[in-house]
C-alpha cells in the first residue's frame, strides 16, 4: 500500500522519510478498515433496528462484550501507532546535531515571503539589529554589514540553496505573525512563531533534478517548493518560496560567486 501512497505524495528526498512515510502507511490502512468496518455495522443498524421491524422504540441499549472488543482493538492499534512508529521517529529527529559536518542556514518570515539568512564561508552569522530592517532597500533580516562576522553573510528572498548529503539546521523566526515552513520532498513542517528561534534539522540525500536547477526559481521552473502551511493573512496563497539541492561542488561554486558579488574576493 505504501507504493500506491507514493503516487499521489512528494518525491522523499530526505533521510528520515521513510519512517514518516511508513507511519502514513499504517495509518491509512487502519483507517481504511475502520471506514470499510463502520459502513458495514452503520448498514446493518439501519436493516437490523428499522421502524418496521421496530415499531416501538427500546431504551435499554444493546447488550454484548463486542463493542467493547472492537473500542480495545482500536486503542491498542492506536498505542502500537503511537509507541511503536510516532515516538521513536520523533525521538530520532528531536535533538538538534551540535556537532559533525552541519550547514546552518537562518530563514525568517514574514507576509508574504521567506528571507534567507546564510553565515557565508565563516560559517559565523552576522549581527542583526530590528532597527536596520529595510525591505526598501533588501535587507529584510536587518543585517549589519559593519559586523566583521557579516562581511561574507549572504542573504536570499525565496531562494534557499542548500547542499545534499549533509545535516542541515534551520533557524525559523517571523516578523510578523504565525508561518508555518513546509518542505514536501524533505518531509519537514515546523510553525514560526514571532519571538521564537525555531530549529528544525534534517539531512537530504537526493539532490534536486537537473531541469529543476537554476540561478533563481520562481513558478515558471521545476524547482521544489517551499510552502506556507499555515493561513497567514490576506494573500497567504502567495507566499511561495523555492529551494533546490545541490552538489556540495555546485553549491561552493554558487557561495563563491555571492561572495565575488559582496566583492570579497575568491580565496
Amino acid at each position: 500500500m505504501q507504493g500506491l501512497l507514493n503516487r499521489w505524495m512528494p518525491i522523499d528526498a530526505s533521510a528520515h522519510g521513510a519512517r514518516l512515510d511508513a507511519l502514513n502507511t499504517w495509518m491509512h490502512w487502519v483507517m481504511a478498515i475502520l471506514f470499510v468496518g463502520w459502513g458495514i455495522y452503520f448498514i446493518y443498524v439501519l436493516f437490523r433496528f428499522r421502524a418496521k421491524a421496530n415499531p416501538k422504540a427500546s431504551y435499554e441499549g444493546a447488550h454484548g462484550l463486542l463493542s467493547k472488543y472492537v473500542e480495545g482493538a482500536v486503542v491498542l492499534v492506536e498505542i502500537i501507532l503511537l509507541v511503536g512508529f510516532a515516538i521513536p521517529a520523533w525521538g530520532a529527529w528531536v535533538d538538534i546535531p551540535e556537532d559533525g559536518d552541519i550547514f546552518e542556514v537562518r530563514i525568517v518570515a514574514q507576509q508574504f515571503a521567506w528571507s534567507v539568512h546564510y553565515p557565508g564561508p565563516d560559517g559565523v552569522f552576522g549581527r542583526t539589529d530590528i532597527n536596520l530592517v529595510d525591505d526598501a532597500i533588501g535587507n529584510n533580516i536587518g543585517l549589519d554589514r559593519n559586523d566583521p562576522a557579516a562581511k561574507d553573510d549572504v542573504f536570499s528572498l525565496n531562494n534557499l540553496y542548500l547542499p545534499v548529503d549533509r545535516e542541515i539546521v534551520v533557524y525559523l523566526t517571523t516578523k510578523d505573525v504565525i508561518h508555518s515552513f513546509s518542505l514536501p520532498q524533505m518531509r519537514v513542517k515546523q510553525d514560526a512563531i514571532p519571538g521564537m528561534m525555531i530549529p528544525v534539522h534534517f539531512r537530504a540525500v537526493q539532490t534536486t533534478p537537473l531541469e529543476g536547477r537554476a540561478p533563481e526559481c520562481d513558478a515558471n521552473k521545476t524547482c521544489w517548493e517551499i510552502a506556507c502551511a499555515q493561513l497567514c493573512g490576506i494573500t497567504h496563497y502567495n507566499m511561495r518560496g523555492f529551494y533546490q539541492i545541490l552538489p556540495q561542488a555546485e553549491f561552493d561554486a554558487w557561495m563563491a560567486d555571492q561572495q565575488v558579488r559582496l566583492g570579497n574576493p575568491r580565496p
